[in-house]
């Protein structure tokens, strides 16, 4: 089988999360002092972790996360981030640059709730979804293709042991689910295809993980209440995710959530 560690952080505190107002794709507004602190202290909670690869939405808020989880990682420092326009945020049309209440208010004139009510000129969630299915799929085959590349090479540069270094510190698994990546596979011989790391935005994410959950039989830790599966993430909050592709199979992936929405580093 192919094993994929998918690590997610969400983007760091803006002067607009403080007050409420929302962002969207159209509001494209820096860290705050507080959003760099934030990122800082993610970088630091993930500063043990090889990452291969690193994806970003092309959204300031979260390219100035990214960059900063990189700056305070051991091994990784140098890894080219790649921004893509299908992790930005959910696009809310009129609402952006607006308080959260108005969007509120809208939604109650339509008589619809507030979650799923798409303003004029928004997405819909079906097509936040569907972003975040594209982008799923495009992870899986990235990590087939490595496979291809990579097969029959006896240790090859850029796939290690997951059990083999300090370089593999899990930091989530000692307060979240007690799944272990190192325990995934067939014990100390477990490599690893790609360690992804992700940084894209709230209200996105959700979906994305209610993709993974409701489409994709996503394992969810035993202690996760349907309350916090359904919440947006905290700034920066950490989501941890073991992909396995039995026989590269990019149709039937198993999934199993390692920790949803972790915040201990903040």
């Amino acid at each position: 089988f192919l094993l994929l560690l998918f690590t997610i952080s969400f983007s760091g505190e803006t002067r607009y999360n403080k007050d409420k107002i929302l962002q969207g794709q159209g509001v494209d507004e820096p860290l705050s002092a507080t959003g760099f602190r934030q990122a800082d202290a993610a970088g630091l909670f993930l500063s043990n972790v090889k990452f291969t690869h690193v994806f970003s939405s092309d959204l300031l808020r979260a390219k100035q996360t990214a960059a900063a989880i990189l700056g305070k990682n051991r091994f990784c420092k140098d890894l080219e981030i790649k921004y893509d326009a299908r992790l930005r945020e959910r696009k809310y049309g009129v609402a952006e640059g607006k308080p959260l209440a108005d969007l509120k208010a809208m939604a109650k004139d339509a008589g619809e709730q507030c979650p799923s009510f798409t303003p004029s000129g928004g997405e819909t969630l079906d097509e936040v979804r569907e972003r975040a299915r594209d982008f799923f799929e495009f992870l899986c085959q990235l990590a087939v293709e490595l496979e291809q590349k990579e097969h029959g090479k006896p240790s090859a540069p850029g796939r290690s042991s997951g059990t083999s270094g300090e370089q593999f510190v899990f930091p989530w698994t000692n307060h979240c689910s007690e799944a272990d990546p190192s325990s995934a596979g067939s014990g100390s011989s477990t490599v690893l295809d790609a360690n992804i790391l992700v940084v894209s935005h709230g209200a996105y994410m959700r979906n994305w993980i209610g993709y993974m959950v409701s489409d994709l039989n996503c394992t969810l830790p035993a202690n996760l209440t349907k309350s916090q599966l359904s919440s947006v993430s905290p700034n920066t909050g950490v989501s941890h995710f073991i992909i396995k592709l039995e026989n590269g199979n990019l149709l039937k992936p198993n999934i199993t959530c390692v920790c949803l929405n972790q915040d201990s580093h903040l």
